[in-house]
């Protein structure tokens, strides 16, 4: 019943920005919304009820897939009072699941170096100064996967140090990059023929996938002895564990792009070294008898 109208939906989220990866959750998501009501004995659009929405959103067990499935209900409902099918929004008040924060996983000082150590000692070609280049930036810079991937070499200025890069829905902004990762720049660009293009590329001279970046990893993980699972947020929530150790939570965010505030409290939790000094000091850790 739904199809044309999400159709629609879709096409505007294209023309209005939309992140590539939000518009494949809206797609499948509302997919999953319209075989539902399809289900359900409702005529038109008009007769869809809160009471449909809540029993769509219960249906799934993952807390995760709530919150999707309750972001694109919203999204899609308002496009359609936006054009008139409907006269209220009834999506729009549907409260979010709350989710229990947690602590992310990061590299310590020693386990990131362990990993620099193995990818340099490697880096003798295109592919090894290519594979250090990434870490480094993954793990200094925090950067997003898709970031690094979308790097084009007309991003990189290694005389100003200044590297710019493609935040989620096509936002570029400047980073001011390490002398380190400035010097390594420099020799990988060396193993290249050309100075435009995609800065990062297959053994098929192709962009780089994140599947292969997946293998580089995995690669790494079975040689260095680190007992943690190597991804690309791994690397992004180091960058800022180790960068508020030394910084105040507002260059933090800068580094990592963070829009809100509240974004970057996920990245720079209770620092483990400063809550260790307090401890120590603490009038109530040593009792008399």
């Amino acid at each position: 019943m739904l199809e044309i109208k999400i159709e629609h939906f879709l096409d505007y989220c294209k023309v209005s920005n939309f992140a590539t990866r939000s518009i494949q959750s809206l797609r499948v998501r509302l997919n999953e919304f319209n075989s539902f009501i399809d289900k359900v004995p409702v005529e038109s659009i008009q007769d869809i009820s809160y009471r449909h929405l809540k029993e769509f959103v219960t249906q799934s067990p993952s807390i995760h897939i709530k919150k999707a499935r309750i972001w694109s209900l919203r999204q899609f409902f308002h496009f359609l009072k936006l054009n008139g099918w409907i006269k209220t929004n009834i999506a729009s008040d549907f409260p979010y699941p709350k989710i229990e924060k947690t602590i992310p996983h990061f590299l310590t000082i020693e386990e990131y170096n362990s990993l620099l150590s193995f990818f340099y000692c490697r880096a003798s070609d295109a592919t090894g100064y290519r594979n250090l280049v990434m870490i480094m930036m993954l793990g200094l810079l925090g950067l997003r996967l898709s970031s690094v991937i979308s790097l084009n070499m007309e991003d990189v200025d290694i005389e100003t140090g200044l590297l710019q890069i493609t935040e989620k829905g096509g936002k570029q902004r400047p980073l001011i990059m390490p002398k380190v990762l400035c010097l390594i720049l420099n020799q990988y660009f060396g193993f290249l023929n050309k100075r435009q293009g995609p800065l990062f590329l297959s053994k098929r001279n192709k962009r780089l996938s994140p599947r292969t970046l997946h293998d580089v990893f995995q690669k790494a993980a079975d040689s260095v002895d680190i007992d943690k699972h190597l991804h690309a947020h791994l690397f992004r929530h180091t960058a800022g564990t180790h960068l508020n150790k030394v910084s105040d939570p507002e260059i933090t965010r800068h580094v990592l792009g963070h829009v809100r505030s509240n974004s970057t409290r996920k990245y720079t939790h209770l620092n483990p070294d400063q809550y260790a000094a307090y401890m120590q000091i603490h009038p109530y850790m040593e009792v008399s008898p």
